[in-house]
C-alpha cells in the first residue's frame, strides 16, 4: 500500500516539475532583465547586440571601425569596453551616444514581461503559452549570438608559445553563457506545449 502511495505521488509529480520549472524561468528572466537597468550589464552585452543582424540597428555606432593599438582596423566598441566593477567616463559617454543603456532599458523590460507571462502560467494556462513561445524565440536569438559574435570564442592573443586553442569550437565564459540558452530553448518549448493543452483543452 505505502509502495502504491508512493507510485501515484511520482506519477503527479510532472504537474510540480513544470510549476517549478516555470518560477526557474521567472527567477532567471527576473533577474536578469532587472540588471538590464544598471551601467556595467548593458555594457556587457554591447559585443552580442552590435553583432547581430537581429539588433544592431539599436545602436548608433555598431558598424563602426577604428585603428586598434596594433594599427589594425577593429569594432569601434572595443576601444569604449568598461571592464565590470570599473567606471570609465570616457567609455560611458561613448555607451550614452551609442544608445547602449536606452537599449538596455528596453532589453530588460521585454526579458522581465515574459518571466512574468510564463509564471502566470501556472493558473492561465493561455497566457503561460505565450510566455513559453517567446522564451523559445529569444533563445534562439541569443544562441545566434555563436555564430555572430567574435567574443564568444577562446581569441589567439599569442604569448610565449603559439596557442592552438583559439577560435571554434574553444568557447570563451562568453561563449559558454549564450551555449546554456539551448536549455532555455527547450523549456519554453515544454512550457508552450504544456500551457497550449490546458488551454485548448475543453472544460469537463
Amino acid at each position: 500500500m505505502q509502495h502504491n502511495r508512493v507510485f501515484s505521488y511520482l506519477l503527479r509529480l510532472d504537474v510540480y516539475a513544470l510549476h517549478f520549472l516555470r518560477i526557474s524561468i521567472f527567477i532567471v528572466m527576473a533577474w536578469i532583465g532587472g540588471l538590464k537597468a544598471f551601467q556595467y550589464e548593458a555594457d556587457g552585452i554591447v559585443p552580442f547586440v552590435a553583432n547581430s543582424p537581429f539588433m544592431s540597428f539599436f545602436y548608433k555606432n555598431a558598424g563602426n571601425k577604428r585603428v586598434g593599438e596594433d594599427q589594425r582596423p577593429v569594432s569601434e566598441y572595443t576601444l569604449y569596453k568598461n571592464p565590470e566593477g570599473k567606471i570609465v567616463h570616457k567609455n560611458i559617454d561613448w555607451h550614452t551616444q551609442n544608445g547602449t543603456y536606452v537599449f538596455s532599458y528596453g532589453l530588460g523590460t521585454v526579458i522581465v514581461t515574459i518571466g512574468i507571462l510564463v509564471v502566470l502560467g501556472i493558473r492561465f494556462p493561455g497566457i503561460g503559452a505565450v510566455g513559453g513561445g517567446l522564451t523559445f524565440l529569444m533563445s534562439l536569438v541569443t544562441l545566434s549570438f555563436l555564430i555572430t559574435t567574435p567574443e564568444v570564442y577562446v581569441p589567439n592573443l599569442g604569448g610565449d608559445h603559439p596557442s592552438p586553442q583559439y577560435g571554434f569550437p574553444y568557447l570563451s565564459g562568453a561563449g559558454r553563457l549564450v551555449l546554456k540558452d539551448i536549455i532555455m530553448a527547450a523549456a519554453g518549448l515544454v512550457l508552450f506545449s504544456d500551457s497550449l493543452k490546458k488551454a485548448v483543452k475543453p472544460a469537463s
